[in-house]
C-alpha cells in the first residue's frame, strides 16, 4: 500500500459582472487529509461526502449516522483528529447533547488506499469503538413529574370549564410539534398542547434525565456508556383568583349564546378571571370583535382631556350627517341640548360622532387610544389579540369609530383593561402571570409589552362621573347592579343590511374590580350583557 503525500491546488476564477470571486479548491488528500475531510463532513452532518470516502460503506450508511444523531438528541457534533500515524489514529468526538449537556469519546479509524484514492476502513466501531453490527447508539430519557398550573391562591387550575380552558391540556407530541421544540423532545413525548401548558411548556416540564446505551436491533440495552441527571420542572403560578374565576363562569351558567366574561385589578393588571361560554375557544383573549358604544370611554377621555368637563351642553340630535351619511341614535332618540354625562349616560352616537369631527379628529382620537391600550400588542401570559383603531381614511370613518364601529376591533381582555384604566388612572398591560415573567415575554416581532400608561388626572375625574350615569340614569338603569358599580353599555353592528345583528356588551368597574362582558349576537348591552355583569359582581363580592 502506497502513502500519498498532501497536494493542494487552487485555481481562482475571477467572474465578472460584479459575481464576485469563485474559489476552486481541489486537493490529492493523503490519509491524514482524507480523515480531515471526513471528520469535518461528520462534523457538518454531510454524510454523502462521508459514504464518498468510505470504502465499503453499507446501503443504509446515511440512515445509520443520521439515526445516530437524531435518537442521541445530538444539537451539535464536533468530530477532529486527536492522533494519526501511517494509515489510521484516533479522533475526538464532542456531542452537545440535551438541556446543553456535553458527551465526549474517543474513536478510531483506518484508511486504505482504493483505486488511487484513500478511503475509511468500514466497520461499525468507525462509530463508536467496540460497536458490532446490528447495534446503535441512542440516549434513553426519564421525563420528571411535570410541574403544576396553580392559580393565585396555589390551588390547581385545570378540570372543566374555563379554568381548565386556561390551564391547557397535555398530550403526545406530533413530529410538527417536537420539531418546533427541539431536543430533547421527541415525537410521542407528553407536551402542551394548548393554554399554558403550551406556552410555557420548557418550564413546567423541566429536563429529562438521560443516558447514552448502546441498544441491539431489539432495543435491548447492550451497555450504559454515560448518565445525566434531569431538572424539575418549575410550576407556574397565576394571576387567577378562583372566587373571581367561579363568579365569572357562574354568571354566564343561563346565557343562551357564545359569551364572555373577563376580570382585571385595576391596581396591577392582574387577569382574575377568564370565563368563555362555551369552550374551545377563547373569545375573551383571541376574540376580535367591533366595541361598539364601549368605545365612548375612549372618545370621552379625549373630549375631556381636550378641555370639555362631564358638565359641558352637548348636542344630542336623533340623527346627524357626516360626509353624505346619516347617524343616528337607538330608536332614534332625541335629547337635545344636554351636559356630556347625560349624553355618555343615554349613550347617544350622534353626539359622539360630530364632536369627534368636529372637535377631536382623526390624529388626536387615535392618540387617546393608544393611551387605553390599542394598536399595543398584549404580551401578558397567553396569546392575545391586540385592540385595533386603523387610521380613519376620512371624517365618516372617523364618525364611526368615535363609538366602536367602522374598522375599530377588540377583544373583552382588552376592554376590560380599558375600564380598568378608567377606574385607576393608569392603563396597564392586563397579565396573566406575575410581572417579572410578563416582562420577559415578546411578540413574534420581538415587541415587548406596553410600559403603564397615565390617564390626566381630570380625565380620570371625568370618567368617574360619567361611568355611574350609565348605571344609576342612562341605558343600564334597569339593571339591578351593587351600589358603587360604574359602567357603560354598547351594541356593536355587524355583518350588512338595514337591521344588522348586534354583539352585547358591558363593561365596567367596581372598587379594585375591573370587568368586560360581551354575548355574541345578543342584541343590546343593557338587555343581554349588563345583566351578566351584575350577576357576576353579586357572585364576586358573595363568595
Amino acid at each position: 500500500m502506497r502513502r500519498t503525500g498532501v497536494i493542494i491546488s487552487v485555481v481562482a476564477v475571477v467572474l465578472l459582472g460584479g459575481a464576485g470571486l469563485v474559489w476552486f479548491l481541489a486537493r490529492d488528500s493523503g490519509p491524514r487529509g482524507t480523515a480531515e475531510d471526513y471528520l469535518a463532513a461528520w462534523s457538518r452532518g454531510d454524510f454523502a461526502a462521508m459514504r464518498a470516502l468510505t470504502d465499503g460503506a453499507p446501503a443504509d450508511f446515511e440512515k445509520r449516522l443520521s439515526t445516530m444523531r437524531t435518537e442521541l438528541g445530538a444539537v451539535k457534533q464536533d468530530y477532529t483528529i486527536a492522533a494519526f500515524k501511517d494509515d489510521g489514529g484516533s479522533f475526538n468526538a464532542d456531542l452537545t447533547l440535551a438541556g446543553g449537556r456535553t458527551w465526549s469519546y474517543l474513536g478510531a479509524f483506518s484508511f486504505l488506499e482504493r483505486d488511487g484514492k484513500w478511503k475509511a476502513r468500514w466497520t461499525p466501531e468507525l462509530l463508536y469503538p467496540g460497536l458490532t453490527e446490528g447495534q446503535r447508539l441512542r440516549t434513553s430519557r426519564a421525563w420528571p413529574s411535570r410541574a403544576g398550573v396553580v392559580a393565585a391562591d396555589d390551588s390547581t387550575l385545570s378540570g372543566p370549564g374555563s379554568a381548565g380552558q386556561l390551564a391547557g391540556s397535555v398530550g403526545p407530541a406530533d413530529a410538527k410539534t417536537a420539531a418546533a421544540l427541539g431536543a430533547p423532545y421527541q415525537k410521542g413525548d407528553p407536551a402542551g398542547l394548548d393554554g399554558l401548558q403550551q406556552q410555557y411548556e420548557k418550564r413546567l416540564a423541566g429536563t429529562p434525565a438521560l443516558a447514552v446505551q448502546i441498544v441491539d436491533a431489539k432495543n435491548a440495552v447492550v451497555k450504559t456508556l454515560k448518565t445525566y441527571g434531569g431538572k424539575e420542572g418549575e410550576k407556574l403560578v397565576t394571576t387567577i383568583d378562583p372566587r373571581v374565576q367561579q363568579a365569572a363562569s357562574q354568571a354566564l351558567k343561563d346565557v343562551k349564546k357564545p359569551a364572555s366574561v373577563v376580570a382585571i385589578r385595576p391596581s396591577t393588571g392582574e387577569i382574575l378571571a377568564v370565563a368563555n361560554k362555551p369552550g374551545g375557544y377563547n373569545r375573551a383573549l383571541m376574540g376580535h370583535y367591533p366595541p361598539g358604544s364601549t368605545f365612548k370611554v375612549v372618545t370621552a377621555a379625549a373630549l375631556v382631556a381636550g378641555g370639555m368637563s362631564a358638565s359641558t351642553k352637548v348636542g344630542c340630535p336623533a340623527t346627524t350627517a357626516v360626509g353624505g351619511r346619516t347617524f343616528k341614535n337607538y330608536h332614534h332618540e332625541d335629547f337635545g341640548t344636554i351636559p356630556l354625562r347625560e349624553a355618555f349616560a343615554h349613550s347617544c352616537n350622534t353626539t359622539f360622532a360630530r364632536l369627534a369631527v368636529d372637535e377631536l379628529g382623526e390624529k388626536r382620537l387615535a392618540q387617546v387610544a393608544q393611551q387605553f391600550g390599542f394598536n399595543a400588542p398584549i404580551i401578558g401570559g397567553l396569546p392575545a389579540v391586540r385592540a385595533a383603531f386603523p387610521d380613519a381614511k376620512d371624517a365618516t370613518a372617523l364618525a364611526a369609530a368615535s363609538f366602536g364601529q367602522g374598522e375599530v376591533l377588540t377583544s373583552p381582555l382588552n376592554m376590560a383593561a380599558v375600564a380598568a384604566a378608567a377606574q385607576s388612572g393608569t392603563w396597564r398591560s392586563p397579565r396573566i402571570v406575575d410581572a417579572a415573567l410578563a416582562a420577559q415575554a415578546a411578540d413574534a416581532g420581538g415587541r415587548k409589552p406596553e410600559p403603564p400608561h397615565k390617564i390626566e388626572p381630570a380625565v380620570r375625574r371625568a370618567l368617574h362621573a360619567l361611568m355611574p350615569a350609565v348605571v344609576s340614569e342612562g341605558t343600564a338603569k334597569d339593571v339591578s347592579f351593587p351600589a358603587g358599580t360604574a359602567g357603560k353599555t354598547g351594541t356593536a353592528e355587524y355583518g350588512s343590511g338595514d337591521d344588522p345583528p348586534t354583539h352585547a356588551w358591558f363593561i365596567g368597574y367596581r372598587g379594585d374590580l375591573a370587568f368586560a362582558v360581551i354575548v355574541e349576537g345578543g342584541g343590546t348591552g343593557a338587555e343581554a350583557a349588563a345583566p351578566v355583569a351584575a350577576d357576576f359582581l353579586r357572585a364576586s363580592r358573595a363568595s
